[in-house]
């Protein structure tokens, strides 16, 4: 497998995770997610990898949309998340934890043998 194949696959469910974290505390617009994410290098999504997941989120219930006119042009679509969606997070940092502690104890056991070879 190559390291690009495997960093997409990883990157998929991480994302949907970091939307929904980023729109758990205030409504943000589409493009305010791109740049927003785009912050954190390995992160970084295009508007062609968001929007078909915010469209897949908000039919699944766990987020909904509202229009806001902008001043700095057109109207702008909102998305947040519903109580479904603010349960899903929550479950969501829960597993993140269990995983990201695991990986780390991993990888804390394979440096010290690394260490002592």
């Amino acid at each position: 497998m190559e390291i690009a194949e495997w960093n997409s696959q990883v990157r998929r469910g991480i994302l949907e995770y970091c939307i929904m974290l980023l729109v758990s505390k205030e409504a943000r617009y589409g493009y305010e997610l791109v740049t927003t994410l785009g912050r954190w290098g390995p992160l970084a999504a295009t508007e062609g990898t968001l929007y078909p997941l915010l469209k897949r989120l908000q039919k699944e219930g766990y987020i909904t949309s509202f229009w806001k006119e902008s001043e700095a042009g057109p109207p702008r679509k909102y998305y947040s998340l519903t109580k479904e969606g603010f349960q899903l997070m929550e479950k969501m940092t829960a597993e993140w934890s269990k995983i990201t502690e695991a990986v780390y104890q991993m990888q804390e056991i394979s440096y010290k043998r690394e260490k002592a070879e």
